[in-house]
């Protein structure tokens, strides 16, 4: 065991990811130790984990939370609140690592807040790098700090690249699962629940995560993340469809070889990868039997009934903050369709009638994302009450 622990902050703790980094938190034999936590509105799931990991520092969405959380929280953890609480937490000078796992957009700030104060983060919160990936970027090479993917296929790659230069990669190979409704098509689609679409076959994931999966946004999200994480021109990636999710993504070399990581679908296998690296961990939890996992199969994704990811390449080729516009747009039509105001095929219309009608303009600050990122959800939503008009 090493005599100096690693000290975490996390940002939404009481998600899918927060709660699994926890889980490997448990398991690390005192290597990891939680010194920041922030949630969101979960506040009996945060009061249990302050009890148990003590943190100097918690964080949640708003003073009113804040107040009704105050009363329980443990001795000696210091109470923050709203943006700026996040940002405190993000920054504390205990953490030596922050992971970003808050959902949507949200998520943006805080972790260019942990960057800007020079600390390693781990990234589970897509947004960030589709919204300002070169902002981002840029200021993780100023800060000289590790961003370290924790999404499964992101941390594949990650892994598939140790050892060698970006000079001898020829294509990156995004593997999905093809979602619930793989092999369903347009007239199916037509019908689809909101209750169906959040039931993942392989995976357990948050209610809007899991839409975007069905969608194949999730997996466009990705490739942006990807474009900007690896350095990687969107030609030179590649989206299959590979429904064992056991492969869970591949780099080409320029001499033909591919390189594959493959194992059981469990995110803490990529939780703890990032939270270790450039260590691995020893985890007591089920291993790939590879001489019963069973035929690896892989389809091309069908665009025509999953426009979402061609639409995500789309922004990517427009360029500037098209792609913080296509993020807000899908984070507000998916939020209508899980509140049953529109119908599952509105998802793609919506938003590709807002990266039509507002595009992308040059991104030279994090004030243009954010311009961008409103004006995108004000037209979103003003679509959504156009279609619930028509509708009634």
């Amino acid at each position: 065991m090493p005599t100096t622990r690693k000290r975490i902050a996390i940002l939404g703790s009481t998600g899918s990811i927060g709660k699994n980094v926890l889980d490997i938190v448990r398991r690390s034999d005192g290597q990891l130790k939680v010194v920041g936590l922030a949630a969101g509105r979960n506040i009996k799931l945060l009061l249990d984990q302050l009890n148990e990991f003590a943190p100097s520092m918690v964080a949640v969405m708003s003073e009113q939370l804040a107040q009704e959380l105050k009363p329980a929280i443990p001795a000696g953890t210091a109470l923050v609140y709203g943006k700026e609480g996040y940002k405190a937490l993000a920054s504390m000078e205990e953490a030596d690592l922050v992971v970003s796992s808050m959902v949507g957009a949200a998520g943006l700030v805080p972790t260019l807040a942990a960057i800007e104060a020079g600390k390693d983060v781990a990234l589970a919160n897509k947004e960030t790098l589709v919204a300002a990936g070169a902002i981002v970027m840029d200021l993780v090479k100023e800060k000289g700090v590790n961003l370290l993917p924790i999404d499964s296929e992101h941390s594949a790659i990650f892994q598939c690249l140790q050892g060698y230069k970006a000079s001898q990669v020829n294509k990156i190979i995004l593997t999905a699962s093809g979602g619930p409704f793989r092999q369903k098509s347009g007239p199916e689609l037509s019908q689809v629940t909101p209750e169906q679409a959040i039931a993942h076959p392989n995976w357990s994931m948050g209610a809007k995560i899991s839409v975007d999966s069905s969608t194949l946004m999730n997996k466009g999200l990705e490739v942006i993340e990807a474009r900007w994480l690896f350095s990687v021109p969107p030609d030179r990636i590649q989206v299959v469809v590979h429904p064992q999710s056991i492969i869970h993504s591949m780099v080409e070399f320029i001499d033909g070889s591919i390189i594959a990581q493959l194992g059981m679908p469990d995110m803490r296998v990529p939780i703890s990868y990032a939270l270790m690296w450039p260590e691995r961990m020893a985890l007591d939890l089920p291993t790939l039997d590879i001489f019963n996992c069973g035929p690896l199969t892989f389809e091309s994704p069908r665009m025509e009934d999953f426009p979402c990811l061609g639409l995500a390449f789309k922004a990517l080729e427009m360029g500037g903050t098209a792609p913080t516009v296509l993020n807000a747009a899908n984070e507000v039509a998916v939020e209508a369709f899980l509140q049953k105001r529109i119908p599952y095929l509105k998802i793609p219309e919506i938003i590709s009638r807002v990266l039509d009608e507002i595009g992308g303009e040059r991104m030279e600050g994090l004030d243009d994302v954010l311009r961008s990122d409103a004006l995108a959800r004000l037209k979103a939503y003003n679509l959504i009450e156009e279609s619930e008009g028509t509708v009634q």
